[in-house]
C-alpha cells in the first residue's frame, strides 16, 4: 500500500461582507517594468493593478526572474495598499503571492506584515525562516469574487518596525474551475493554503503545466520507506485534479504495519482544516497487497475500508479540528487485506473492455468503497469483496462475451438483456453459484 499527497487547506477565516497555453488569470511581476517569461509562463509589469509604492531591483543574478524585481510601500501613513483585479463575480479564485526580501532596504531582516483579501484579514507575512534559508516564500488561498473587482492588499501590523516598508515580488490570480473546491461553503469561509505535499519525493516543487492552476505541490520525505510509480493515473476526475506528476512517489510500508506520518511537520494553531488524501497502489494485485486500509487523524476515524488501487484514489474532510501536532495513520483491514480478487478483476477489465460505452464509474475499484460501486455491479459485504451480480442489461454489448467471465466464481445473476450479442456463450460451468442467466 502507499499514499501519494496530501493537501490542507486552514478553513476558519471569516468572510467579511484569454485562451493561451498559461492559466487564466493574471500573473504579476512586482516592481519590474518588463514582461519576464519563466518556462511556458509570461509576468507581466504590475503598474495597471495598483498606483501606490515604489519600484525597486535586487542585484541578484542567482534568482528566478520574478524574484529579482520588487514593489515597496514606504508610506507608513496609508493604512493599506491594495491591487484590484478585474474578475467575475461569485466565481472562485485562487490567490498567490510571493516574497524575496533581498535586504532591498539595507537591512539584514524582512519586515512582518498582513495580507489581506476583499476586506478579509488572510494572513500575516512572515518570510525571516525562508530567507534566512536562501528561499523565497509563498502563500496561497482559495476565495469566491464578492464583486466584480478583486483586491489583494498589504497592511502594516504591530509587528511591523518603524521604518521599514511592506513589499511584494510577485503577485498571481487565477480562475478556477467550478468543480474545484466544490465542498466549502465560501459564503462563510475562504481557503488559506497550509501545506500541500507530494510524499515520498526530493526533486523539484510540482507547478505549471504539470498543475493547470499553477499550485505549488512541495516534496516530502520523512523516515518512512518510499517507492516510485510509473502508473498512468488519469486525475482530470479526481477531486481538485491533482497533477498527475503527483503520483510519481509515494510512502509506504509492509504488509500488515500501520503507516504514520506526522504532517505537516510543524504545530497548527488551532482550527478547521480541510484535508484532502491521495492514494494509489502501484503494485500488482495479488492476496497479499495490501489495499483495503482504514485513515485515522490523531486517533480519530477520518475514512474508513479505502482501497487504495492503481487508478488511484481520494478523500476529503472539509471542515475537521486541528490543533498542535497533525499524526496521519493508515490502518491495515484484518478481514478485508484485498478488493475482488485477482482473476475477477482481470474479468471485469476484459468486459469493460468489451463495452462501446461503459458507465462513467466504470473505473478504479468495482466493489470499493461500497458507496460508489460500479454500476450493475453488486458486491458481497463481507471481504475478500466477491462480484455476485452484474446487470448489464442495454449496456451496448456486442459481439461476444470474454471468456474470462468463468473467472467470476463467486457470480449468482447474470443479467446479459437489450445488447448486441454474437457468437457462442462462454463456457460457464465454473459458475457453480449462478442461477439467473
Amino acid at each position: 500500500m502507499s499514499t501519494c499527497i496530501f493537501l490542507l487547506w486552514l478553513v476558519s477565516i471569516p468572510l467579511a461582507i484569454h485562451a493561451t497555453s498559461q492559466p487564466r488569470g493574471y500573473l504579476l511581476n512586482c516592481g519590474s517594468s518588463d514582461n519576464v517569461e519563466e518556462g511556458p509562463l509570461k509576468y507581466v509589469p504590475d503598474d495597471d493593478y495598483i498606483s501606490s509604492g515604489n519600484k525597486t531591483t535586487l542585484n541578484r543574478t542567482d534568482i528566478l526572474p520574478r524574484l529579482q524585481t520588487l514593489r515597496f510601500f514606504p508610506n507608513a501613513i496609508a493604512r493599506k495598499y491594495c491591487y484590484a483585479f478585474p474578475v467575475l463575480k461569485e466565481k472562485k479564485y485562487l490567490v498567490k503571492t510571493i516574497y524575496f526580501y533581498g535586504g532591498f532596504d539595507g537591512g539584514n531582516e524582512p519586515p512582518v506584515f498582513d495580507q489581506i483579501i476583499d476586506g478579509t484579514n488572510w494572513s500575516t507575512v512572515n518570510t525571516t525562516e525562508d530567507y534566512a534559508a536562501g528561499g523565497s516564500s509563498y502563500y496561497e488561498a482559495v476565495v469566491v469574487a464578492q464583486n466584480k473587482f478583486l483586491s489583494v492588499c498589504l497592511a502594516r501590523n504591530q509587528h511591523t518596525p518603524d521604518g521599514s516598508s511592506p513589499f511584494i515580488s510577485s503577485l498571481e490570480v487565477h480562475f478556477l474551475d467550478d468543480s474545484v473546491y466544490n465542498s466549502t461553503n465560501f459564503e462563510k469561509n475562504m481557503l488559506a493554503s497550509v501545506a500541500r505535499n507530494t510524499f515520498g519525493s526530493e526533486g523539484d516543487i510540482i507547478s505549471f503545466p504539470e498543475d493547470k492552476f499553477n499550485r505549488y505541490w512541495q516534496p516530502f520525505k520523512d523516515g518512512n520507506p518510499f517507492v516510485s510509480s510509473k502508473s498512468n493515473v488519469t486525475t482530470t476526475t479526481f477531486w481538485n485534479i491533482p497533477p498527475q506528476m503527483a503520483f510519481a512517489s509515494a510512502l509506504t510500508t509492509s504488509r500488515g504495519k500501520n503507516l504514520t506520518i506526522n504532517w505537516p511537520p510543524y504545530p497548527l494553531s488551532t482550527g478547521l482544516y480541510y484535508i484532502t488524501l491521495y492514494f494509489q497502489d502501484n503494485r500488482q494485485l495479488s492476496p497479499y497487497s495490501w489495499r483495503v486500509f482504514d485513515v485515522y487523524v490523531n486517533g480519530a476515524k477520518f475514512y474508513g475500508d479505502l482501497n487504495a488501487t492503481a487508478n488511484g484514489q481520494s478523500v476529503v474532510g472539509t471542515e475537521w479540528p486541528l490543533s498542535g501536532t497533525t499524526e496521519i495513520t493508515l490502518v491495515p483491514s484484518h478481514d478485508t487485506r484485498v478488493g475482488p480478487l485477482i482473476n475477477a478483476v482481470m474479468a471485469i477489465e476484459e468486459l469493460r473492455k468489451a463495452i462501446d460505452k461503459p458507465p462513467e464509474d466504470w473505473a478504479g475499484d468495482p466493489c470499493l468503497p461500497r458507496e460508489t460501486s460500479w454500476t450493475g455491479v453488486s458486491c458481497s459485504n463481507n471481504g475478500p469483496f466477491r462480484i455476485y451480480s452484474l446487470n448489464l442489461t442495454g449496456f451496448g454489448i456486442s459481439g461476444p462475451l470474454p471468456e474470462s467471465l468463468s473467472n467470476l466464481t463467486a457470480l449468482k445473476h447474470l443479467l446479459l438483456g437489450d445488447n448486441k450479442l454474437s457468437g457462442t456463450i462462454p463456457d460457464l460451468s465454473a459458475l457453480k453459484s449462478l442461477e439467473i442467466l
